[in-house]
């Protein structure tokens, strides 16, 4: 095949061309309808084709792709014609007479017929653009940089070349559409300020620019996600326009849009609403595989019940058409989707075990995740996918590769460590960052325990493995030298080996890299912070003089992650009243950025530090809000709705109890209904300890009561009442204990003793577990505290009974506890 090419090169060569007929042969070109009408124009006029004859051809080509439909399109058809290859050849040998836009129009048409990157015409092109590249106009280089991108040659010296070009000129630059290209193609090559100075760039056009196209805001959001960058001004300015062009939010751009949102944590509830309304419009026209895919990935997780029951009904008669990737797909949204109609589960699994060989290592890795979180019954699959995990462990030598498919096996019914494992996760240990090193870990972990299930020793390989692998992560701690790296590594690392194992080591890295804390990225260490849950004062507090110094660079909404350690770790730091003020006035006058969700999280955190900014409550306090609120909470998962409306209603009776002048009415009476028929009463060893001895110090059951609802729906382990002389009162009916109804209003006060004889108190008697401190402190979490204020407020003298002093050696005898108790109950004030 290669002779006859060069042979058919070589008497192409040799053909004179004329140029008498150039324009007739273009207008001919130009009035063809279909292809094989251009390649039977080309088939005739060999001879005579010139260098723009046969760009045009191409192009032409092209365009009666783009015209079709992807179902309709017959690329294969065209790159494999007899013609094709003619004017391919065509092309290769006229290259030096192409101007510089023909050049790079004809490398980008033939690539998109899937020409091979290794291609002889393809090689030439990228070389020919290269000795031309600094006489590029802007358009052209950024359609030259694409061409580069779709060969996936990101890190390569010529696309440096494109970045420097780009780098010297960026500021004449006004074309929105070539700056997006340009920002993409570049992304993997530039410095954090080249791509500061790219944002500034891109945030300016956005501002100045009368038409930006939804296209050019689209590749900008694409940046952002390549460069892994949530810049809240400009996803927000990009998100404007989105919702200014709802025609072109078509499934294909939901898709894309909703999976780039994910992946830099960005919400935005307008869009939410927008895209939730179109895409159910839709669900009737979704009829095949490619369209319904799309649509249960985007429509699922954020659809009611109701929709979702029709997406599911959709999915099981659609299942048996669904390819291997639309497979992969629906049951990753199954997963996200909490899932349980165990007939689409069945079917779906079935699918997958079909297609479990076409599978790479992190489809698997995903696959194995959500039929296990999915609840799954089926050994068979189970059996191949532990066999094909266990094969690609073998030989891979990567160590994030290694350590994803460890935990991934840990994950299957019935694992076990075996002496391949041990051997792969050993061989790469020095090679793995902390995020691997916690995924190897967790898996360890698991299997070391199941083999303690089995009577086998825990001096075995795994339990030695697991201890080198924290020897491991101790030795990086210590020479981490750069926090952003370290943060980086740090990001998606959570459990138990961690918070056991590594926190303290890790607290001490960051407080030896604590300099390193800048506006920049303290965010980013306030969020890690607050997962650690470990009071770290001399951290806190550099977290607070960074934001105090530079609040005038955080975005408004970030205030939230500031406040969030110092409020549920219950820390002041030093000047405490000027950081929170400084937080506080910063925000308030950007209320409209926060989605709503967020607002209401923020009210409840300063709630918790007793702060009550009045344009924040009066914010959320509000029936539009409200209303907003709620139809925001129709498109979050399920997990974040429910903490969402929990906090509104801890907000609500943080208002009530503390700030009774906002005369905010108490509307939650029915929601804690609600969650007090779904709670449990279930009570650990230490509460029923407590339990038989109050009975025992008071004089009987009757004197103490168990689980008691307070006004406003807070729940207490125990309460009793003393009357003036400290002598406990009988409860004749359980109706006293909610006879206190607190009412609100102007000119009302808080009744927290009616129905009480005079002098007597109410007596509440808390077990505080591990939960309620901080990791490494005995100092109450923010929460608790605000508890033990509101039941102050309702009248309650509270007694906290810390797990550490109860389990303490001081109180290891039955009259050492009952002391304590009568110390503390009737020793109150």
């Amino acid at each position: 095949m290669l002779c006859v090419r060069h042979i058919y090169a070589f008497a192409l060569r040799r053909c004179q061309f004329r140029t008498l007929s150039s324009d007739t042969l273009l207008s001919q070109l130009n009035s063809c309808t279909t292809e094989d009408q251009v390649f039977d124009l080309v088939g005739k006029n060999k001879a005579k084709l010139s260098e723009k004859h046969v760009g045009s051809a191409i192009s032409l080509l092209w365009k009666f792709q783009k015209e079709k439909s992807h179902l309709l399109r017959n690329i294969d058809y065209v790159k494999n014609h007899s013609q094709f290859l003619t004017l391919r050849i065509l092309a290769e040998n006229k290259i030096e007479f192409m101007d510089n836009d023909l050049l790079v129009d004809t490398l980008y048409n033939v690539l998109r017929f899937t020409v091979e990157a290794h291609d002889s015409l393809v090689e030439e092109l990228v070389m020919e653009a290269w000795r031309r590249l600094e006489r590029f106009s802007l358009p052209t280089l950024s359609k030259f940089a694409l061409c580069l991108n779709e060969q996936q040659m990101y890190f390569s010296p010529l696309i440096g070349k494109v970045a420097d070009i780009v780098n010297v000129n960026l500021d004449s630059i006004q074309d929105p559409r070539a700056l997006s290209v340009l920002m993409i193609s570049i992304s993997s090559v530039i410095s954090q300020n080249f791509r500061d100075r790219l944002i500034q760039k891109a945030e300016l056009l956005l501002e100045t620019v009368n038409s930006i196209n939804f296209n050019h805001a689209r590749r900008m959001v694409q940046f952002l996600r390549n460069v892994r960058l949530t810049y809240r001004p400009l996803l927000e300015k990009c998100n404007k326009i989105f919702l200014e062009n709802p025609s072109q939010l078509d499934l294909e751009n939901i898709s894309l849009i909703l999976g780039l949102y994910q992946s830099l944590q960005f919400n935005n509830t307008e869009f939410r609403l927008v895209i939730k309304q179109k895409l159910t419009e839709t669900i009737d026209d979704c009829n095949n595989p490619v369209s319904f895919t799309r649509l249960f990935a985007a429509l699922g997780p954020m659809a009611g019940q109701e929709v979702r029951e029709r997406l599911i009904a959709n999915a099981l008669l659609m299942v048996e058409e669904f390819n291997c990737h639309q497979a992969l797909v629906v049951v990753e949204t199954m997963e996200e989707m909490e899932c349980r109609n165990s007939h689409l589960i069945q079917k779906i699994a079935s699918l997958l075990h079909k297609y479990l060989d076409k599978y790479k290592p992190t489809e698997l890795a995903k696959i194995t995740q959500a039929l296990v979180l999915l609840h799954c019954q089926n050994a068979e699959l189970y059996t191949k996918l532990r066999r094909l995990l266990v094969g690609y462990l073998q030989v891979n030598v990567v160590p994030s590769d290694i350590s994803m498919l460890t935990r991934v096996l840990s994950m299957l019914p019935s694992s076990h460590v075996d002496e391949v494992l041990i051997n792969r996760v050993d061989a790469v240990l020095p090679q793995c960052n902390l995020s691997d090193l916690n995924s190897c870990a967790t898996a360890l972990v698991r299997w070391v325990r199941h083999d303690q299930s089995h009577q086998q020793s825990t001096s075995g390989p795994g339990a030695k493995l697991l201890q080198k692998l924290s020897n491991c992560g101790y030795q990086r701690l210590q020479k981490a030298s750069d926090l952003d790296l370290l943060l980086e590594e740090l990001k998606y690392i959570s459990g138990e080996w961690f918070e056991e194992i590594l926190v303290e080591e890790t607290i001490n890295t960051c407080q030896r890299l604590m300099d390193q804390i800048t506006w920049m990225n303290v965010l980013e260490f306030s969020s890690f912070l607050i997962k650690t849950n470990y009071r770290c004062t001399p951290l806190l507090d550099r977290i607070a003089s960074v934001a105090v110094q530079h609040m005038s660079k955080i975005h408004p909404s970030g205030t939230y992650t500031l406040l969030l350690p110092f409020t549920v770790m219950n820390y002041d730091p030093p000047q405490s009243e000027e950081f929170f003020e400084t937080c506080i006035q910063h925000f308030s006058s950007h209320l409209g950025c926060f989605e709503p969700h967020l607002l209401v999280l923020l009210g409840y955190s300063l709630a918790v530090a007793e702060y009550f900014p009045p344009a924040v409550i009066n914010a959320i306090f509000n029936v539009d809000f409200l209303a907003k609120l709620d139809a925001q909470l129709e498109t979050l998962p399920d997990t974040l709705n429910w903490r969402v409306r929990l906090r509104l209603m801890e907000l609500n009776r943080a208002v009530c109890l503390e700030c009774p002048e906002f005369q905010i009415p108490w509307f939650h009476e029915r929601y804690c209904q609600q969650m007090q028929r779904k709670g449990n009463g279930s009570t650990n060893t230490a509460q029923q300890q407590i339990h038989r001895m109050l009975g025992e110090i008071l004089g009987g059951s009757q004197y103490a009561k168990v689980s008691v609802l307070t006004p406003y729906y807070y729940g207490i382990d125990f309460e009793c009442i003393l009357d003036k002389n400290k002598k406990p009162l009988p409860y004749m009916d359980q109706s006293i204990v909610l006879a206190d109804l607190v009412q609100w209003g102007p000119d009302i006060q808080l009744q927290g003793k009616k129905g009480l004889p005079p002098g007597a108190q109410r007596i509440a008697v808390e077990f505080l577990d591990s939960k309620a401190f901080c990791k490494n402190s005995c100092h109450l979490k923010g929460e608790i505290a605000m508890k033990k204020r509101h039941l102050e407020i309702l009248g309650y003298q509270v007694v906290q009974i810390p797990h550490f002093e109860w389990n303490s050696m001081e109180l290891s005898s039955k009259d050492a506890w009952m002391e304590y108790l009568k110390k503390n109950i009737f020793e109150t004030k």
